[in-house]
């Protein structure tokens, strides 16, 4: 059966059994549709698989609060163990639905990423949204567009998707995460910290939702993006250098890094701090039994060798999700790979939208509704065995304003990576200040050091040029320091790796499987003042360099 006769039956009969009150195991849709049922027959088909019972469940297509962090890499949640940084709300969302251990998104920068939530593609399969800053493409319709023609109300607050421009054909903007919900402030417990009160404008969201529809709202936190109040953690957050447990091997492992990364657990706190105001505002209103809440974030932490890269901790991400009246056995821990690229139809199914009814184009991620009806702790679906990663241009700063393109699978326990362009630098280049690295003391601290033997490998891990192929065990070794990719005992597990990456990426028209990678680099940013900013730069023109610090730029740089 086709994909998208298996959407169109899993949409019809999600839609028709809420009207029961009654939910169903997908997979059992999908057996009563290959058994020849219409989807006014599938309420009745129990022969062909379990019928899920969840007293519970309302019958109304549930609430979307979907919720993300700027910048959090897994595990940096409580719920995983970290002992360093505090997160109750995420501990209930995982507590009382799922707790994920396998979520990646497939590309480790904000705009791509999002733009993978939006539309369940790919960012390779996006055109111009594959891109940091760029313009999204009038083609592409998100599934909160969709969901506002569908009587849903929907709107977002703070960061929704971003940077960059989204415009119709004719030129007006677009609402590609709903209406924005901004504008309520408050007085935020560290410098750098967003005035937005999150919480209290997601009320106000709330208080202007018409009592007949359900919701769909995006909580875009700006937390823990760069920048921050140095020492915020230690002064105003009552943490001490001791709390944290590791430092990864590829940083120093001083006072100032650990400064650092407790600047950041603040203010992922922060970001937990009003998705608990947001929980209990729903329990108080009746809202939160029948509510998908879905918590995690865009793409890694804002350091050198991890936002912006295609590591473990560049794209392997938090994810908890909970669902009252919907997730069966609550409390799990579920290891299927889930992608970002899953997030979009399974706000469809559930609000009984049919792919080829939605406007939008053909989707590539699958529903999560099998894990969430599941009972099952572990591995639920065993399909679920791997996720594509990758990435073209990101920020400015080299020439031609070229990216630094990059494709991978993660699979089982190992994770393979192709670098395309292996004489371009992978975090931009060194005399305009590593750009696709956000500026801060641990970046400053590492380039500092690089004309010191004995701190020079820390410079050469985040910033030095890379093989054509990367291969590691990211169960022994999740900060992919030890590469076996010309191993010969691994060569076999490699090429199996590379041949399925590249079978998928075809299958799903890459363009860099096909000659045209060029055209990725060819795309015009959406904001004038980057385009062309190296050959601006190195002409002596001043700019504005983004989130990066004057002693970051690199006259003397390596070759």
């Amino acid at each position: 059966m086709q994909k998208a006769q298996q959407r169109r039956i899993t949409a019809e009969s999600t839609k028709l059994i809420y009207e029961k009150g009654k939910i169903m195991e997908r997979r059992d849709f999908l057996k009563c549709a290959a058994a020849g049922l219409t989807a006014s027959s599938v309420v009745g088909c129990s022969s062909m698989g379990r019928r899920i019972s969840t007293p519970q469940f309302t019958g109304r297509r549930p609430n979307i609060l979907l919720c993300i962090a700027d910048d959090a890499s897994f595990p940096h949640m409580g719920a995983y163990g970290c002992s360093w940084i505090n997160t109750p709300g995420f501990d209930r969302v995982a507590r009382e639905g799922i707790l994920f251990t396998r979520a990646y998104t497939p590309n480790s920068k904000c705009a791509p990423s999002r733009s993978c939530i939006l539309t369940g593609r790919n960012s390779w399969q996006l055109e111009e949204a594959c891109n940091h800053i760029p313009y999204f493409p009038v083609k592409f319709k998100t599934y909160a567009e969709t969901l506002t023609g569908r009587n849903y109300h929907v709107g977002y607050t703070a960061k929704g998707w971003a940077p960059g421009k989204a415009l119709t054909a004719d030129g007006k903007p677009r609402q590609l995460t709903g209406r924005q919900y901004s504008s309520i402030k408050t007085q935020p417990p560290a410098k750098q910290i967003s005035q937005i009160d999150y919480a209290a404008n997601f009320e106000a969201f709330l208080n202007d939702k018409p009592a007949d529809q359900p919701f769909c709202f995006w909580y875009g936190c700006h937390e823990p993006h760069r920048r921050y109040e140095y020492q915020a953690g230690i002064n105003k957050g009552g943490k001490k250098i001791s709390d944290v447990d590791k430092v990864p091997s590829f940083w120093p492992d001083n006072e100032t890094t650990r400064t650092d990364m407790l600047d950041y657990a603040f203010e992922i706190e922060y970001f937990d701090n009003h998705l608990q105001r947001m929980l209990d505002l729903l329990e108080q209103r009746g809202e939160l039994e029948n509510t998908l809440v879905i918590v995690t974030a865009d793409n890694g932490m804002p350091f050198p060798r991890i936002k912006g890269q295609e590591y473990e901790y560049s794209n392997h991400l938090p994810l908890a999700v909970m669902w009252k009246a919907g997730v069966r056995n609550p409390g799990r821990t579920v290891d299927d790979f889930v992608s970002f690229i899953d997030f979009a139809p399974t706000f469809l199914e559930l609000a009984g939208v049919a792919e080829q009814d939605s406007g939008m184009q053909p989707i590539e991620g699958r529903s999560m509704t099998d894990l969430f009806f599941s009972d099952r702790s572990g591995v639920v679906n065993s399909k679920r065995d791997h996720v594509l990663i990758g990435k073209e241009r990101h920020d400015i700063g080299r020439p031609d304003d070229a990216g630094y393109p990059i494709r991978g699978i993660v699979k089982g326990d190992f994770i393979y990576i192709h670098n395309f362009e292996i004489l371009r630098w992978p975090a931009g280049n060194p005399e305009t200040g590593y750009l696709n690295c956000d500026g801060s003391p641990t970046k400053t601290l590492l380039i500092e050091g690089r004309k010191n033997p004995a701190s020079y490998n820390y410079w050469k891990w985040s910033f030095g040029k890379r093989p054509g192929e990367e291969l590691y065990n990211i169960k022994t070794d999740p900060e992919c320091m030890n590469n076996l990719a010309n191993h010969p005992d691994f060569k076999p597990l490699k090429n199996r790796l590379k041949k399925q990456m590249m079978s998928e990426l075809k299958s799903q028209g890459d363009p860099r499987m096909f000659g045209r990678g060029f055209i990725f680099d060819q795309y015009p940013y959406a904001d004038e003042n980057q385009q062309g900013f190296y050959e601006r730069f190195t002409n002596g023109e001043s700019l504005k360099a983004g989130w990066v610090n004057p002693t970051d730029f690199e006259i003397d740089f390596p070759e």
